[in-house]
C-alpha cells in the first residue's frame, strides 16, 4: 500500500516551483520561433524589390521556415527523448541563429530559401517541441493555464517585433534587421540551459537534477525492470522498447480524428499572418498602420492564450476543452470569410482583434487537447506528430495563396481558402467527436441491458427495479 502511494507521488507533477521558470523559458522559445516566423512577411516587400520576385516566389520563404519547423518536429521530440530537452533546445538555438545570420548576407532568393527557410526552420524545430513538452511534465492541475502563458509568447512577440522589425528595416535595411534578429534568437541557448530535467521526491516535491533522467527527469518502471541487465544489453533493449511503444497512440481513433482536423487547420491558419500586411497595403493602409495590425493581432493573441487557458482549467469547463477548441477554430474561419469586405484600417482592426483572440485560444489548447487524448506518457511524441502534420500544408498554402493573388489580382480567394479550411477542420473534429460520444453511449446502454438479467438473478427483481 505504501509502495503504491509512493509511486503515485513520484508520478505527480509539482504544478509550480521550477515549473514557472520552465513556463518562462517556453514563453521565450515561442517568442523567438513563432513570433519571428510571423514577422517574416514584413520583409516580403523588401525581398520583392531586392530580387524582383512576385508574391508566389517570395511566399516560399515563409512556407519553408514553417514547413521545416513542423516537418522536423518529430526530430526535436526524438532528440529530447534520447538526449535531453536541454541539449535539443541549445542545438536548435545555434542553428536558427546561424540561419538568420547567413540570411543577412544572401545575394539571391534561392539562398534565402536555404538559410532563412530550411536552416532557421530546422533550428526552430529542435527548440519548439521539447520546450512545450517540458511544460507538460511540470504541470497537471494548472496545465491549461501554464500552456496559455507559455504559448502567449507568439502573441506578445508579434506585438513587439512587428513594429520593431519595420523600424529596423527603415534604419538598417532588411539585412541589418535580420542581423539583429539573429542576435535575439541566440537567446534560445539560454532558454535551453534553464530547462532542468524534473525529478520528483517520494513526497511529490521536485528535486535536483539527475544525469540519467533526460525525459523530463521522471524515471520509469521499465528502467527499474532493466536495472539488473548488463549496461550494453540494457541500452539496446531500452532503445527498442522506446522505439516500439512511443508511437502506440497513432492507432487511437480520437487521435486520428485530431490528425485530420490538424491537416485542414494548418492549410488555412497561416494565410492571414502571411497576407494581412500585403492585403492592408493594397487597401491603401500605410506601412506603419499595416505593421500595427500585426501588433494588435499579437497582443490580443496573448489575451486569448491566457484567458482560454485559465477558463478551461476551471472544473465546470474541463470536460468541454475539445468543444472550446472547436469553437475557437470555427470563429477564426468565419473571420477569414469576412475579411475581403474590410477595405480600410478602422475595419481591419476588429478583424485583428477577433482573429488574434481565437487564434491564441486554440493554439493554447492544442497541447492540452493532445494530452487529454493520448495522456502525459506520449505527450512529447504526440506533439511531434501534431506539429509534423502542419508541415506540408504550411509549405503549400502560402504559395497557393500568392498564386491566387497573382491570378485574380485580389486577396478574396486567398482569405476564402483560409476560412473554408478552418471551418472544415472544426466540422471534421466535431463530427468525429459526436460519433465517438454516441458510440460510447450506445455501448453503455447495451452493457446495461446485458447485465440486467444477471443483476436480477443475483440481487433479486426488487433491488434491480
Amino acid at each position: 500500500m505504501a509502495e503504491g502511494k509512493r509511486k503515485r507521488n513520484r508520478a505527480s507533477p509539482p504544478d509550480g516551483g521550477w515549473g514557472w521558470v520552465i513556463v518562462g523559458c517556453c514563453f521565450m522559445v515561442t517568442v523567438c520561433t513563432r513570433a519571428v516566423t510571423r514577422c517574416i512577411s514584413i520583409f516580403f516587400v523588401e525581398f520583392q524589390a531586392q530580387f524582383g520576385a512576385d508574391y508566389a516566389a517570395t511566399a516560399w520563404i515563409h512556407s519553408l521556415v514553417d514547413c521545416t519547423t513542423m516537418l522536423c518536429a518529430p526530430l526535436g521530440s526524438l532528440l529530447g527523448n534520447r538526449w535531453s530537452c536541454r541539449a535539443a533546445v541549445i542545438l536548435g538555438g545555434v542553428l536558427s541563429s546561424c540561419g538568420l545570420l547567413l540570411s543577412s548576407f544572401s545575394t539571391s532568393l534561392e539562398l534565402l530559401y536555404f538559410s532563412l527557410g530550411i536552416l532557421t526552420g530546422l533550428g526552430f524545430a529542435l527548440c519548439y517541441t521539447p520546450a512545450i513538452a517540458t511544460v507538460g511534465c511540470y504541470f497537471q492541475q494548472k496545465k491549461a493555464l501554464a500552456y496559455g502563458i507559455a504559448m502567449s509568447g507568439s502573441g506578445i512577440g508579434t506585438f513587439v517585433l512587428a513594429p520593431a522589425v519595420q523600424e529596423l528595416i527603415e534604419l538598417y535595411t532588411w539585412r541589418g534587421a535580420l542581423l539583429v534578429l539573429s542576435a535575439m534568437v541566440s537567446n534560445l541557448c539560454v532558454c535551453g540551459a534553464l530547462l532542468r530535467p524534473l525529478q520528483l521526491t517520494e513526497n511529490g516535491e521536485e528535486g535536483g537534477e539527475s544525469a540519467g533522467e533526460d525525459r523530463c527527469g521522471v524515471g520509469s518502471s521499465k528502467d527499474a525492470e532493466l536495472g539488473a541487465l548488463p549496461s550494453a544489453q540494457r541500452r539496446g533493449l531500452s532503445s527498442y522498447c522506446l522505439s516500439s511503444k512511443e508511437y502506440r497512440f497513432l492507432l487511437l481513433p480520437d487521435f486520428l480524428g485530431l490528425a485530420v482536423s490538424i491537416l485542414l487547420l494548418a492549410s488555412g491558419c497561416s494565410l492571414p499572418f502571411v497576407y494581412l500586411v500585403p492585403y492592408a497595403l493594397s487597401a491603401d493602409v500605410s506601412h506603419q498602420q499595416a505593421a500595427f495590425l500585426m501588433s494588435i493581432l499579437g497582443i490580443v493573441d496573448i489575451v486569448g492564450n491566457v484567458t482560454f487557458g485559465w477558463l478551461t482549467d476551471r472544473r465546470w469547463l474541463k470536460p468541454y476543452r475539445l468543444a472550446c477548441y472547436v469553437f475557437a477554430v470555427a470563429m477564426d474561419g468565419l473571420c477569414c470569410l469576412f475579411t475581403p469586405l474590410l477595405q480600410s484600417f478602422p475595419l481591419l482592426v476588429p478583424f485583428s482583434i477577433l482573429y488574434g483572440y481565437f487564434d491564441g485560444a486554440y493554439v493554447a489548447l492544442i497541447p492540452v487537447v493532445t494530452s487529454d487524448i493520448v495522456g502525459a506518457t506520449y505527450l512529447s511524441s504526440a506533439l511531434g506528430v501534431v506539429f509534423f502534420l502542419h508541415a506540408i500544408p504550411y509549405l503549400i498554402s502560402p504559395p497557393v495563396g500568392g498564386w491566387l493573388v497573382d491570378v485574380t489580382g485580389t486577396y478574396t480567394a486567398t482569405f476564402f481558402l483560409s476560412g473554408v479550411a478552418m471551418l472544415a477542420s472544426a466540422l471534421v473534429l466535431s463530427t468525429i467527436a459526436g460519433f465517438r460520444r454516441c458510440h460510447r453511449q450506445r455501448s453503455a446502454v447495451t452493457m446495461e441491458a446485458e447485465l440486467k438479467p444477471f443483476n436480477k438473478q443475483v440481487l433479486g427483481p426488487a433491488v434491480v427495479s
